[in-house]
Formats: structure tokens, sequence, C-alpha cells
């Protein structure tokens, strides 16, 4: 059973519109593609896929994939393919992350598993990687393919990380960033690094736009830490607390935790590992983070990844899909403030 819609430009976004005038062509044809990969014979399939692309998202992975192509004059057809897979991995990843953390919301919307259960939402999101990896297949790049697949294999080690972490306030730093390093980071990373592949860019160019995808997702993973007690619902995709609510160990709730008094620690000992939450209890939370410069701290390390990101392109080609993927750094990091 196929998907049948009516495809509408994104409209631009503020701070990544430079990039999304670069690809807004391809941009058309990956959103065709996605709708076509996620048709099937059984008729919950298309029902779920559809409610995920229909909730929003800037697409900003595949994007990036696009960008890192022709950022070395790509004049192919794989990045198309590698692009719709990309963003159909990382669908499938958001189907399972909300069994994982029995989420409610969705990028304002019941996340899939409130409507039809965790049974199928599990389901639909194997469906979505095997079907991101026949296009894989199809683009023809040995390369390609093994960087996606090891992305792949990295995101659900790094979700098995973040499962075993949670609620565990011993957790500090160092053990926090190897999760989102590879929760996050890899998928980042391997959107951009597939661009000089396919592009027969060489090594270098390769090393260099993994680089700058790995900074950018732990950046961009910072920032959805700090907004999660800080930001909006729109700027953050989920209700503002979810992670508190489900007892996650982010990077504010570590720097504050080891910085608190035994009472303070108390707290969050109350909250995080015995998820024994009242009223009231995430504007304490959130009043902490303020007093022991958790926040601001958080924010700090993403604008240091951020930099990162941006210096690993200084030998890249110049032009203007250089200057867009500067500026996904600035729009990125800036959201936190």
């Amino acid at each position: 059973m196929a998907i049948v819609a009516s495809l509408e430009k994104t409209k631009p976004e503020p701070g990544i519109s430079l990039l999304m005038s670069l690809v807004d062509d391809d941009m058309a044809r990956v959103n065709q593609l996605i709708l076509d990969m996620a048709g099937a014979n059984a008729e919950m399939i298309p029902e779920i896929a559809r409610h995920l692309i229909d909730s929003g998202g800037k697409r900003l992975r595949p994007m990036l994939t696009l960008a890192s192509a022709g950022l070395f004059g790509y004049a192919g057809e794989g990045h198309v393919k590698l692009a719709a897979s990309v963003e159909f991995m990382h669908t499938a990843t958001l189907l399972h992350d909300d069994v994982v953390d029995e989420s409610e919301m969705r990028r304002g919307k019941l996340s899939a598993r409130m409507l039809w259960g965790n049974q199928a939402s599990v389901l639909v999101g194997d469906y979505l990687l095997g079907q991101a990896f026949r296009k894989m297949v199809e683009v023809g790049s040995l390369d390609a393919l093994s960087v996606l697949s090891t992305a792949a294999s990295v995101i659900a080690e790094g979700e098995v990380m973040q499962l075993a972490a949670a609620k565990d306030l011993a957790t500090d730093e160092a053990r926090y960033l190897r999760v989102i390093d590879a929760k996050t980071a890899a998928l980042f990373a391997a959107a951009c690094e597939v661009g000089p592949i396919i592009a027969e860019a060489g090594d270098e160019a390769r090393r260099a736009m993994a680089r700058y995808g790995t900074s950018l997702g732990l950046a961009f993973q910072l920032v959805d830490d700090a907004l999660d007690y800080g930001g909006s619902s729109q700027a953050l995709g989920k209700r503002v607390g979810d992670d508190f609510r489900e007892g996650k160990i982010t990077l504010p709730v570590v720097l504050a935790y080891r910085a608190g008094s035994e009472l303070e620690r108390g707290f969050w000992q109350r909250t995080i590992e015995k998820a024994t939450i009242a009223d009231g209890d995430l504007e304490r939370a959130v009043e902490l983070l303020h007093r022991h410069g958790a926040l601001a701290e958080t924010a700090a390390r993403a604008r240091h990844y951020g930099e990162a990101a941006v210096a690993a392109l200084d030998e890249l080609p110049d032009g203007d899909h250089r200057q867009a993927l500067i500026e996904v750094v600035e729009f990125c990091v800036s959201r936190v403030h």
C-alpha cells in the first residue's frame, strides 16, 4: 500500500535558509522517495510512517547528506537515496526511542506507541531500517554502505548504554559524552561522510566531514539537553521536562548533582533515581540547574563542539555549500539562547 500525499516544499527556517535553498530541489525528490519507501502491503506501516512524516521536523540529517555531496560537486543520483536512507534510520530510531522511554508525545503530537502500541512501533521501526538498507545497496557504494551500517550498530549500542545509565546519578561527564557520541553524533557523522564518499573526494574530505558531523551532533544533543529544562516545546520538539520525568541522566543533571549540597543531591536521588516526582519538582530542578550554572555550562560545551565543527571545514572547498554548513552549526547552537 503506497502513501498518497501532496508534497509541499518546506518553509524556510531562519538560520538554515541557505542550506534549504541549496538542497530544495533534491529534498523534494527525497521527500517523494520517503513516501514511496514507506509504502507497504501491511496498512499499519504507511499509517505510522505518515504520522511521523506529518509531525514536522526539519529533516536536517538528510539535508546534510545532500549538502555534503554538493560541497564536492557530486552530480549523480545516489545522494538522494542515501539522504532518504538517513532519514529512515533517524525515524526508526525515534520509534524505538519512544518505546524504550515510554514517551507520550513526539513533536507536539501523540507518539506512535500511544496510538498503535509498542509492538507496532518497534516492528515498523524495523521495517523502516530494512527499507533504508535496501536503498543504500541500490547506490552501489560499499564504502557508503559500510559507514551507514556501522552507524546503525553504534546508535543501537548508544541506546543500550543510555538504558544502562538511566537513573544512575553516578554517571559522569565522560560517560555521558560517550552515550551521546554513539546515539546522536554517529548518525550526523555518517550523514555527512557519505557525501564525499559518493563524490569520490578522497580520504581527507571524508575524515573532515565525519569530524564536522560528529561535533555538530554533540553540539545538537547538548543543546537539546539544556532546552529540556530551559527551552520551549516548539524548539525542543517534545514537552519541556520530559528528560526529567523519564529519569534521564543528561549533562545538566550530571553537573548540578556533582556541585550540589547533600540536601540537593537528595532531591535528585528522589526524583531521578526513585522516580518520585511531586508538583513543583520540575521548577525546583530548573532552579538548582541555574543555581549551579549547569545550563550555562552545557550551552558552553555545545559552543565548544560547534567551534570544532566549523574548524573541521577549514580546508574544504569554499563556496555556498561550505557557508551553509557553517550556518547550520550557528543555528543549532543558537537554539539554546
